[in-house]
């Protein structure tokens, strides 16, 4: 067997190790974004958002079952454009922002849909109360991803609006969540 012969199982072995290696996951930092959420109040639809969130990503669309994600949300920063509404919101009827100041999603691991759609079964920690939230998103791969995302939140599950404000025919229940973050490496 010559030398030629000889190194084609070598070179077969190490092309074929590297399909079996695993993809690695890469961690991204949020370099932009919008959270929204939208309610009604006695039937008119307001939106909101929270300016300051911060997001973490860890990902590799080829094993999202590995994927970690974090958000951390400051309460405090609720803007509806609205500035009753707002100071309402802060107040220990709703967000409670005296006591919870921030509230938290994580999500470890996501279900692929395919065409880079995807489900964050995930965790919502909101006034002390941590809830499973859904969170399906797109995500656009590239040198800075985009992930797209909503989810809906049942705000008495968290008690986000107490005494009178629990009756849902002047605000509903569901909550509808918006998200769009622009990814960048993390350092």
């Amino acid at each position: 067997m010559g030398i030629r012969n000889r190194t084609f199982p070598l070179a077969l072995a190490a092309g074929l190790a590297a399909f079996a290696t695993p993809a690695l996951a890469a961690d991204y930092v949020q370099a932009s974004g919008a959270l929204s959420f939208a309610s009604e109040y006695q039937g008119e639809t307001f939106v909101g958002l929270f300016p300051g969130f911060s997001t973490s990503l860890s990902f590799d669309p080829a094993a999202p079952q590995a994927a970690k994600l974090d958000v951390t949300i400051p309460l405090t920063t609720a803007d509806t454009k609205n500035g009753d509404r707002d100071s309402t919101l802060g107040t220990a009827d709703f967000f409670n922002v005296a006591r919870f100041a921030t509230a938290r999603y994580t999500a470890s691991g996501f279900r692929s849909l395919g065409d880079n759609r995807y489900v964050a079964d995930g965790t919502l920690e909101l006034r002390g109360v941590k809830k499973p939230v859904a969170l399906a998103f797109t995500w656009t791969p590239g040198a800075n991803p985009v992930l797209q995302g909503r989810a809906t939140v049942k705000r008495l599950d968290f008690g986000v609006g107490a005494g009178d404000w629990g009756d849902v025919s002047i605000i509903p229940d569901d909550v509808a969540i918006s998200t769009k973050v622009t990814f960048r490496p993390a350092p």
